[in-house]
């Protein structure tokens, strides 16, 4: 899940990487506000969970409460990616006579986390990487052993960097690392660290991606930053599919139904069994298809549960069919999910017969769930049909009923 800038930056906060003093601004009046207090020149940035804000015109500058309120006007009227921000960053502004960059992110290649430092900060890392590699040092850490400051110093003075620079460089980068760690982060970045004309340094902008799995374990801080657990923040603000999803999720305890994100197409999908659920998701679209959704279920769910997810996927506008499928499980009851899908089926106000695709959850009490489908005419498949197979045979029905059948 992502964060948005102002989020990212309280977070650095809570460990000591200095910042520019910063206000959020909703509306114009609120940035005119900001702008006075802060006294002086500010930038604006664009709220959004989206790159690209430079060069859209979500990023501009203001020396005066009224220019700050027209800046703000305008920003907040500009769609980046299709997304409209939720507000204004306002920040102080000085002069910057130098840029770096620095992250720390996972290297699934070695398995452990990789500090990645730059002297030249302000543009693509990429670039950097390709046409100056000698300005950018790669560090990994241990999964073992506790990280030491050590670590950010080597990070900071393989790309030349010494003296009082280097000291002040190392602490900002070995408190990006405690954040990076101490809340299960996939990406912790920033870019720029900015060299101030008066000496100081601080970090200019910053992204940060948090695990989605460790939403659990940090819901303190996240209700802190006023994220709600129906914010999937996936790169954008939830709708409303995804946040009936998550809702039909926290409405019961059993089993899980979650991870549920709009697509646009008209396959809706009920899949799960971990990483088996993935894998059916990109069989359907390398078949040809075009799902509706993508979701998860699993760990023995109730009827209830599936019945309302199933209920969801149905209702949404342009679905035409829909395919139930998990790869081999032991925990989670074929007969009870049959029913929950059958359930939810009719509720929604079709025909079972007609609605479901395919049903493939090879599982406990499988000729039960096996009768049930029958008796409501919807075709079942056993694990000797593979996933592919079955997602091919999904796509090839939602084609059928797209042509009129």
């Amino acid at each position: 899940m992502r964060f948005y800038e102002h989020e990212a930056k309280d977070l650095l906060a809570r460990h000591g990487v200095p910042l520019p003093q910063r206000r959020v601004a909703l509306t114009p009046e609120d940035a005119a506000t900001a702008t006075s207090d802060l006294g002086g020149p500010v930038v604006l940035k664009s709220q959004v969970l989206s790159g690209g804000r430079m060069k859209a015109g979500g990023v501009r500058f203001a020396d005066t409460p009224e220019e700050a309120a027209e800046a703000a006007e305008a920003i907040l009227a500009i769609e980046i990616n299709g997304l409209q921000p939720m507000g204004v960053l306002v920040e102080e502004r000085g002069e910057v006579e130098q840029e770096y960059y620095a992250a720390v992110t996972w290297d699934a290649a070695v398995r452990r986390p990789v500090v990645i430092f730059s002297d030249m900060g302000g543009i693509d890392i990429e670039e950097v990487a390709e046409q100056h590699p000698e300005h950018l040092s790669r560090t990994h850490l241990s999964n073992l052993r506790p990280f030491s400051d050590f670590e950010a110093k080597l990070a900071v003075s393989r790309t030349g960097v010494t003296g009082n620079e280097l000291n002040r460089l190392s602490r900002i980068v070995g408190a990006l690392v405690q954040v990076f760690l101490a809340y299960d982060l996939t990406l912790a970045e920033i870019n720029p660290i900015g060299r101030l004309a008066g000496g100081a340094f601080v970090a200019l902008d910053s992204h940060v991606d948090m695990e989605e799995e460790a939403r659990g374990t940090h819901a303190r801080l996240l209700a802190g930053l006023g994220i709600p657990d129906e914010d999937t923040r996936q790169a954008r603000p939830p709708t409303e599919f995804e946040i009936a999803g998550a809702q039909v999720d926290a409405a019961d305890t059993r089993g899980v139904a979650g991870r549920v994100v709009e697509f646009g197409g008209n396959l809706g999908l009920i899949i799960g069994a971990g990483g088996g659920s993935l894998t059916l998701f990109d069989a359907v679209r390398g078949a040809g298809g075009d799902p509706a959704n993508y979701c998860e279920i699993g760990g023995n769910p109730s009827v209830a549960k599936a019945a309302a997810l199933t209920k969801l996927v149905m209702s949404k506008p342009g679905v035409e069919k829909i395919a139930v499928m998990m790869n081999v499980v032991s925990n989670t009851r074929v007969d009870i999910m049959a029913r929950g899908v059958i359930k939810g089926v009719i509720e929604a106000g079709r025909d079972p017969a007609e609605a479901i695709a395919i049903f493939r959850i090879p599982g406990s009490w499988e000729d039960e769930g096996v009768k049930i489908l029958e008796r409501y005419g919807v075709e079942y498949v056993d694990r000797s049909v593979s996933m592919h197979e079955a997602a091919q045979r999904a796509v090839e029905k939602a084609a059928a009923g797209t042509g009129g059948g």
